[in-house]
């Protein structure tokens, strides 16, 4: 391989902001994988956002990138796999699996896709130190033709349009919307854009917690939430708490910690079998590694607010954020009944070119 940007490059990133900003280039946030790929005629290398390559987890994805990309260039996008229309992000983490086997069967029942929204380089020009709105102009003109499994971003200049998509996308598993400055080079690694990520509140009943590596202090709570079995299921953590606070947060939940997990709903996490059919935070997953799983059960008697993103199925997609405690909600009114759901869209319509792509005729 001998492009003018060889791997690996590290992507241009993005900080937090509550609005999205006036008078900039405005592109929708996808839940998935970042990744730069590199072609070289029939060489294609796609690489993480650390720099490992994503090549042997994706091999459908290999094939249509040599299909639909021009012979010699490198881009910046998101690996996504969609189910029923919408973005489904456990579904692409099951494509990290060592046995390559594993990898071609997933890839046959649910392919994925890479949506382009930066060109760094193309034939013997690299396009870094060239502002956004040349590259962007490129890019259009260098996917004119693809489709599936390659798609051109969306994009747009008009905020008001931006900010509809901000709330219509979320039905197709979008989570917010990303600014660009239109003079802005590509910076690699540098938080040079801006995203705006959609955010709620929910009440969830704290029925675990996990210590901090550095010793017996809070180190993430354990949430749950009840279904309309009455069933309290782990819905995801909440951490990102300075140290004091987690020292505090010890002190606090101390009169909860249960001698062990006999009783507890999450009684049957200690039995291996549990496993397979649950995503439990005591499972062992090939993100997680060696990482320590153990918990310490809490009756599950106290409710907290958090803020949160969008769900993933039946739980958080990430981390929440700790907000407050809720002395005045009982657990057993903290059901999925309060989380808001997005109007269903399907992901069709957002890549499809009419009326989305302002880059083309």
């Amino acid at each position: 391989m001998d492009l003018p940007v060889m791997p690996p490059v590290k992507p241009m990133l993005a900080r937090s902001a509550s609005e999205i900003p006036p008078g900039m280039h405005y592109e929708a946030k996808w839940d998935g994988f970042r990744a730069i790929v590199f072609r070289d005629g029939d060489e294609v290398e796609i690489g993480s956002r650390t720099g490992k390559s994503l090549v042997r987890y994706f091999p459908e994805l290999v094939t249509g990138l040599r299909e639909h990309l021009p012979e010699r260039c490198v881009l910046d996008g998101e690996i996504v796999i969609a189910v029923e229309g919408r973005l489904d992000f456990d579904t692409l983490t099951e494509r990290i699996h060592p046995a390559a086997s594993r990898v071609r069967t997933l890839a046959a029942r649910n392919p994925a896709s890479f949506v382009a929204f930066d060109l760094l380089a193309l034939g013997d020009d690299s396009l870094m130190e060239s502002p956004l709105s040349e590259r962007r102009a490129a890019l259009a003109e260098a996917l004119r033709d693809s489709h599936q499994p390659v798609f051109l971003a969306p994009a747009t200049d008009d905020l008001a349009l931006a900010r509809d998509w901000y709330d219509r996308f979320e039905g197709a598993g979008l989570d917010g919307v990303v600014a660009k400055r239109l003079d802005l080079p590509y910076r690699p690694g540098q938080r040079v854009m801006v995203k705006t990520k959609h955010e709620r509140t929910a009440d969830c009943v704290v029925a675990g917690l996990r210590h901090h590596t550095s010793g017996p202090v809070v180190g993430s709570l354990l949430l749950g939430l009840y279904d309309a079995g009455g069933t309290l299921q782990h819905v995801g953590v909440c951490g990102a708490f300075p140290m004091r606070r987690r020292r505090e947060l010890m002190t606090e939940l101390q009169p909860l910690v249960m001698d062990s997990v006999a009783g507890h709903p999450w009684e049957s996490w200690t039995r291996e079998e549990a496993h397979e059919t649950s995503r439990m935070p005591g499972a062992p997953s090939r993100w997680s590694g060696k990482k320590d799983l153990s918990w310490v059960p809490l009756r599950p008697e106290r409710v907290c607010e958090v803020a949160y993103g969008h769900m993933q199925g039946d739980r958080f997609r990430h981390t929440t954020q700790f907000v407050r405690w809720r002395p005045d909600r009982e657990p057993r009114e903290c059901t999925y009944e309060q989380l808001e759901e997005p109007v269903s869209y399907s992901l069709g319509d957002v890549l499809s070119p009419r009326p989305h792509h302002p880059d083309r005729p």
